[in-house]
């Protein structure tokens, strides 16, 4: 028998560590990838931040709301991404 939680832990560090990866991963591809193959290493770079988001999730190990926490680090790393390679991309427009 386990004893329920009477604080839980708050989860909130591990979702916003994986929206850092993401931007990390973003800025990497946008400064080493050659401007025509960034949009085929933005999705292998997003994969990476899904799996990243698993394991952090693992790592915690809490059943509860398992499923909410993996969805808002991805779905946050999608978003986030998405704005960096926006701005990548409209660096490339300008400079052409």
């Amino acid at each position: 028998m386990t004893a329920p939680d009477l604080a839980p832990p708050r989860t909130v560090g591990g979702v916003v560590a994986v929206w850092v990866v993401a931007a990390l991963a973003a800025v990497a591809v946008g400064v080493l990838a050659p401007v025509e193959d960034r949009a085929l290493w933005m999705p292998i770079a997003l994969g990476a931040c899904i799996v990243v988001a698993f394991v952090v999730q693992l790592v915690v190990g809490r059943s509860r709301g398992f499923i909410q926490r993996v969805a808002a680090s991805a779905l946050g790393a999608l978003l986030v991404m998405g704005l960096i390679g926006v701005g990548f991309a409209l660096s490339a427009l300008i400079a052409a």
